[in-house]
């Protein structure tokens, strides 16, 4: 399977004018009132939102500037403004999981996507890192999502062309397991970057060996401590990348008020681990790091990773169905 619409330089970046310009009927609208209280509703001929203080016509939103100030029947006002793409991606239908706007922000940055670039990526969940790694590739770049179940390309589809206001040109999703798939559908050594975010992403070494390219990036998103463990002894038994380099990321919020400003109660503490290597020319020995104990994993740790085993939490299928509804719903196509 596969996305892609025409598309001319006349017409500017695919879903660049989703973002500019007067409010428009079906658009994503992120109303905020006086008490910092955040909704998102999507704009409609006659619609209106209701609460328990009064309602506001989409009427009188439909046609105004981005950063209005609107008021309701009862005289609150609100701030109209279009959602970031962070905003969206924590509040768009999904089935699974999304990697977390700091994390996304990360993996295009330190995996040095670039305009034009080349990228495959696995799984894709509910489409939330796919939405970034198109904005980075571009429609000059291309990105090939592959994902093994039919319920959670559904949702990343339509939640991809609600962001991009259709089909983005540079996006191609395929079904089915990634080390079986990326070595059919890609030639060797013709990828820039591979973006895995899968339970085991050690069980692809030989597949992304064999369609990076040389001094190519590959970089995983994994939960868990034992995960990140297994992925980077089995990246240094291979001996066909880099030393790997991992890391995670906690973000902290501010409270700013006058004199009382201090950090917020709450925070985004752990939401993943991200590890980063390079493909090595072919033939190349890697640099070996002196004074490092050689980590083994005995039969049991071998037989244990299941998505129980690791606490990822399943997916009930009426829950997929009714979020890949959800997320059709909010394409322009649907």
């Amino acid at each position: 399977m596969s996305l892609s619409t025409q598309h001319t330089a006349a017409e500017g970046p695919t879903g660049a004018a989703q973002r500019r310009g007067p409010f428009r009927v079906g658009e994503r609208v992120q109303l905020t009132d006086e008490r910092g209280r955040m909704n998102t509703i999507t704009l409609a001929e006659g619609g209106a939102f209701h609460t328990h203080k009064g309602f506001l016509n989409h009427s009188e939103i439909i046609g105004r500037p981005d950063g209005s100030v609107v008021t309701n029947t009862a005289g609150h006002q609100y701030q109209a403004l279009r959602p970031l793409l962070s905003d969206f991606v924590l509040s768009m239908p999904r089935g699974a999981a999304v990697v977390y706007p700091k994390d996304a922000g990360q993996i295009v940055t330190m995996a040095d996507i670039f305009p034009g670039a080349r990228v495959v990526e696995a799984g894709v969940g509910s489409g939330a890192l796919s939405i970034s790694l198109l904005r980075a590739v571009g429609d000059g770049g291309y990105l090939h999502s592959f994902e093994r179940r039919q319920e959670f390309a559904d949702i990343a589809r339509g939640n991809v062309e609600t962001i991009f206001g259709g089909p983005h040109p540079a996006w191609r999703i395929s079904l089915g397991d990634f080390q079986d798939e990326v070595v059919k559908a890609e030639e060797t050594g013709s990828v820039d970057r591979v973006v895995l975010d899968m339970l085991a992403p050690w069980e692809c070494l030989d597949a992304v060996a064999t369609v990076l390219a040389p001094g190519g990036v590959w970089i995983n998103y994994v939960a868990t401590a034992t995960q990140l463990s297994r992925t980077a002894e089995a990246i240094r038994a291979d001996g066909r990348f880099t030393e790997p380099d991992a890391w995670e990321s906690m973000v902290r919020g501010w409270h700013l008020e006058g004199l009382a400003v201090r950090p917020e109660h709450r925070m985004v503490g752990h939401t993943g681990f991200l590890l980063v290597t390079r493909r090595l020319a072919e033939g190349v020995e890697p640099l070996v790091r002196k004074k490092r104990n050689k980590a083994e994993f005995s039969e049991e740790d071998l037989n244990a990773w299941t998505p129980e085993s690791v606490g990822e939490r399943q997916v009930s299928d009426r829950k997929l169905r009714r979020a890949a509804r959800d997320a059709r719903a909010g394409s322009p196509e649907a």
